[in-house]
């Protein structure tokens, strides 16, 4: 038995956005997942039709790598540590990438998920809560301010899964620089660089 809240489905009407999570969800792992650094999961739409192809997969409903939000136009590539984004009345942060567990394995009845995802890079972002307010399908993600350094969330996870790259340890020094980064994060960083 496996306890987990990565089933999501979507929903319609407005959603109230609190400190740590959207109004009827909640993160089942406290200790890996939720918290004021994690409490919403964004993740790209733009992806759905690269894992269509990849899982040899017809449908497949927006939620389906347990994120909170599915957002159009906005990936890993094109979102910093540190960016803000707002979204209906709420504002977010970004904090961090997702580091895949083999509950999405299991969300997606594929064993090979997490390798696959981490390989991919396409991992979507935490968000922490700056703002409560409220949210619903079809509101626009505006990107109102950049963080600092502009340290992508796919160059700052490639560089931590490829830690002995010559890049990595800049990325790595560039993103303790951002202060929205998780302390989670900031800790594995700082523990790579030898600090």
């Amino acid at each position: 038995m496996v306890r987990t809240a990565i089933f999501k489905k979507p929903v319609t009407g407005s959603v109230a956005v609190g400190r740590y999570n959207l109004e009827g969800d909640a993160q089942a792992d406290l200790k890996n997942h939720g918290g004021e650094h994690m409490a919403v999961y964004a993740y790209s739409l733009d992806h759905y039709d690269y894992w269509r192809a990849i899982l040899h997969r017809g449908e497949m409903p927006y939620g389906q790598f347990g994120e909170n939000l599915t957002i159009d136009g906005l990936d890993e590539s094109a979102c910093c540590v540190g960016d803000r984004l707002r979204i209906g009345s709420s504002l977010f942060a970004i904090t961090q990438p997702r580091v895949p567990c083999f509950k999405l394995g299991i969300r997606l009845g594929d064993d090979r998920m997490p390798k696959l995802f981490s390989e991919s890079a396409r991992t979507g972002f935490y968000l922490k809560v700056e703002r409560e307010g409220a949210l619903q399908a079809g509101d626009a993600v505006e990107r109102v301010e950049r963080g600092k350094g502009e340290v992508t969330i796919r160059s700052l996870f490639e560089a931590y899964l490829n830690p002995s790259q010559r890049i990595s340890a800049e990325i790595f020094a560039r993103a303790l620089d951002v202060p929205e980064l998780a302390p989670r994060w900031r800790e594995k960083l700082e523990q790579r660089l030898g600090r």
